[in-house]
């Protein structure tokens, strides 16, 4: 049982939970709780080590020895000790390192999400269970938006990381990757309403962070604005609820049969 604050893997865990550099360096991010560990073993990513104290359910420890039998190192450690490193308030009681890697783009993209300037997790973390649930084919994550893997990003993305492949891109490469897709901006006023807009063929939809909207070099990239319609007067929605119904509203339309 690990029982030090000074062990390596204690260490290392500290570093990944609180900073951005430390996962970019390591190539590396933490997952917490049970569901986020099975679904990075249900998907096949690489787990260096796992972590877990005395409080696991049965659930819990079956997914233990499913990832000895696979020949992964996994500890105990006193409840105290796991609760410091634990991001959450009331942690599960496991804990797991997973390798960073970068899943496949398919061949031709005609539906991707770009948040842009969206800087709280929680809400990134949404908008990515959200395209994952829609069958977004990938989200390019622009300078100036949150951290994809960042703690809270990933437990409000529900396990969604590890299906949608999530890169960070400069704007002048996602222009270059989309090359011949509408670059739709949503906007909370101008511009055509979603409900009315044609969006069968391939496109992006670029989602404007909290305070600001989006940046201007995300204005510059766009090449058709969008809008939602709000016969209540409110002035925006959340950035994470107008995403659920742009993305959504492209599923609808693309439902549909084009006319001849």
């Amino acid at each position: 049982m690990i029982l030090s604050a000074q062990n390596p893997k204690i260490k290392l865990i500290r570093a990944l939970q609180n900073r951005k550099q430390a996962r970019r360096k390591e190539n590396a991010f933490v997952v917490e709780g049970i569901r986020l560990v099975e679904e990075a073993v249900n998907s096949d990513w690489t787990i260096r080590f796992a972590l877990y104290d005395d409080s696991l359910s049965e659930r819990g420890l079956a997914l233990i020895e499913t990832l000895r039998a696979r020949e992964t190192r996994c500890d105990s450690v006193s409840q105290p000790l796991l609760k410091t490193i634990s991001d959450t308030e009331t942690p599960q009681g496991i804990l797991a390192v997973v390798e960073q890697r970068d899943l496949p783009l398919p061949a031709a993209l005609d539906f991707v999400l770009i948040p842009s300037a969206v800087r709280d997790p929680g809400n990134l973390g949404t908008l990515i269970r959200t395209a994952a649930a829609a069958n977004v084919q990938a989200v390019f994550l622009p300078p100036g938006t949150a951290d994809a893997f960042a703690p809270k990003t990933l437990r409000a993305g529900m396990g969604a990381h590890f299906r949608l492949p999530i890169l960070s891109m400069t704007w002048e490469h996602i222009r270059e990757r989309l090359s011949g897709l509408t670059l739709y901006l949503a906007e909370s006023a101008g511009g055509h309403p979603c409900w009315e807009a044609d969006l069968r063929a391939p496109l992006a939809l670029i989602l404007g962070g909290e305070a600001n909207g989006a940046d201007e070099a995300a204005r510059a990239a766009a090449t058709a604005v969008l809008q939602i319609p709000m016969p209540g007067g409110t002035e925006s929605l959340n950035v994470a609820a107008a995403g659920a119904i742009l993305i959504f509203e492209v599923v609808r339309q693309r439902r549909k049969p084009r006319p001849n």
